[in-house]
């Protein structure tokens, strides 16, 4: 991420060189990405100000269809789980017991209750496909949703165009990429990675100080940081990612030094009860932070709701550790992602946001329909069920459905590329559109044939 630390005061327009910069940034020579260069290019904001924007909520571990929104109340007891549905605001549409205040706000979100995938069934390949649209084959690495949109559209005014919260996914066991970067459009249209837990009590974001933080910083550290960079600067000068540097300077300047950016994500500026009323933990703190950052100009938020299912409490139930007991769906996530979810929806409402803010929640797959041994179920992408609403998006139905164990899609099958296109769709952008793919090769936005969910939208 970007750092303030040189020696010397920054000058801005005000003879400035790029090696003054150098010493303020971090480097890819140094072993660090240009992601945190915000991947700003001069393209401005195009479109009106009732432009949609997206909120994606990634449910990382693939949440169970039948223990969450596709429940199976008269399935054999190994298939229907330990938990009852309930009734929503919208007739006839169910889902857990574990989503009260979620069931409040049906009339808010449609379920997609037949999503499914032929990949293989690690959590990796479903990351990607659920984020690009594609599986990544033959090395080449698809771009994330809001990386697109980043290059089609830009960032409105000083703030990012995408921002990824808390932190990037890591470990899920494939040892592969999780479709989280621009991939073939290049470093410049990253996302903006946080890399902080908005709940600490101590939370804030470095890279977006007030100029006047150099003065705290200690002489040697500064030295060896200067030391550092002299050492590479020649070499990196010369680099293509130097050239993308001269490119997106003033941009980044003007996004570390704007008082909206830095405001956007001053969470203590929240009244006690609304952060509360979220969840004071990660996942509740970063949705109440997409929910600042839509409201700032951000035109895309991806919000990972955990970054391992190793060693910690996830959507991933196989039952035994390293992994999750199938009861945390009542005890911890469910509720969890309850008050976080529903309040998002809540105040984006109020706000007057939701009408131009889609909002979508999913997993990487399902879980399968019967019970394991461990009184877990384990991994299964042939079905399951992903929440969207917002924007043009309509609330309050159900497209597809399972079938009696929820299985396999029964009716309307949606696929990961289906989705993408309704976020494309829903976001304005056209789907005949090509974009520059590796070595110069245009790639079609969404493959030939591949149409958006149309139910979804009125």
């Amino acid at each position: 991420m970007f750092r303030l630390d040189a020696d010397r005061p920054v000058e801005f327009c005000d003879g400035l060189r790029r090696r003054d910069f150098l010493h303020a940034g971090s480097l890819a020579t140094l072993g660090l990405s240009l992601t945190d260069w915000f991947g700003l290019r001069a393209l401005g904001a195009t479109d009106g100000s009732r432009a949609v924007n997206c909120i994606l909520l990634m449910l990382i571990g693939g949440p169970s269809q039948l223990d969450t929104f596709d429940m199976k109340p008269n399935a054999p007891v190994e298939i229907r789980g330990p938990y009852k549905p309930i009734k929503t605001n919208v007739p006839g549409i169910e889902i857990s017991e574990n989503f009260p205040r979620t069931a409040k706000h049906a009339d808010k979100f449609s379920l997609i209750r037949s999503v499914y995938h032929t990949a293989a069934a690690v959590h990796d390949t479903g990351h990607q496909m659920m984020q690009t649209g594609r599986l990544f084959q033959g090395g080449i690495e698809h771009p994330h949703m809001g990386c697109v949109l980043t290059k089609l559209k830009g960032p409105k005014g000083d703030v990012p165009a995408h921002v990824l919260l808390p932190r990037p996914i890591g470990n899920t066991g494939g040892n592969m990429p999780h479709g989280q970067t621009a991939g073939y459009l290049g470093k410049a249209f990253d996302p903006f990675v946080l890399n902080a837990d908005p709940s600490d009590p101590n939370f804030k974001v470095p890279d977006l100080l007030p100029p006047d933080y150099l003065t705290a910083l200690r002489v040697d550290r500064r030295r060896n940081w200067r030391e550092m960079v002299d050492k590479s600067v020649s070499e990196f000068e010369t680099s293509q990612d130097a050239r993308l540097l001269d490119s997106t300077f003033h941009q980044a300047y003007t996004l570390m030094s704007s008082q909206k950016a830095r405001e956007a994500f001053q969470l203590h500026h929240e009244p006690e009860p609304v952060r509360e009323k979220y969840g004071l933990n990660r996942f509740g703190q970063s949705c109440l932070l997409a929910r600042r950052l839509i409201e700032a100009g951000v035109r895309f938020v991806t919000v990972n709701m955990f970054e391992t299912v190793f060693d910690e409490i996830t959507w991933d139930i196989h039952g035994s550790k390293p992994f999750s007991p199938i009861s945390c769906y009542r005890d911890l996530v469910g509720p969890m992602f309850d008050m976080a979810y529903a309040s998002l929806l809540e105040e984006l409402a109020e706000r007057g946001l939701l009408s131009n803010t889609m909002v979508m929640a999913t997993g990487e797959f399902g879980r399968t329909p019967k019970i394991n041994p461990a009184g877990g179920r384990d991994h299964w992408p042939q079905c399951w069920t992903m929440l969207m609403g917002g924007g043009p998006i309509k609330g309050g139905t159900v497209v597809g459905s399972s079938d009696d164990i929820a299985a396999a899609p029964k009716e309307r099958p949606v696929t990961p590329a289906q989705v993408a296109a309704t976020v494309y769709r829903g976001l304005g952008i056209d789907l005949q559109i090509e974009l520059p793919g590796a070595q110069g090769r245009p790639v079609p936005l969404v493959d030939r044939g591949v149409e958006p969910i149309r139910e979804l939208f009125s």
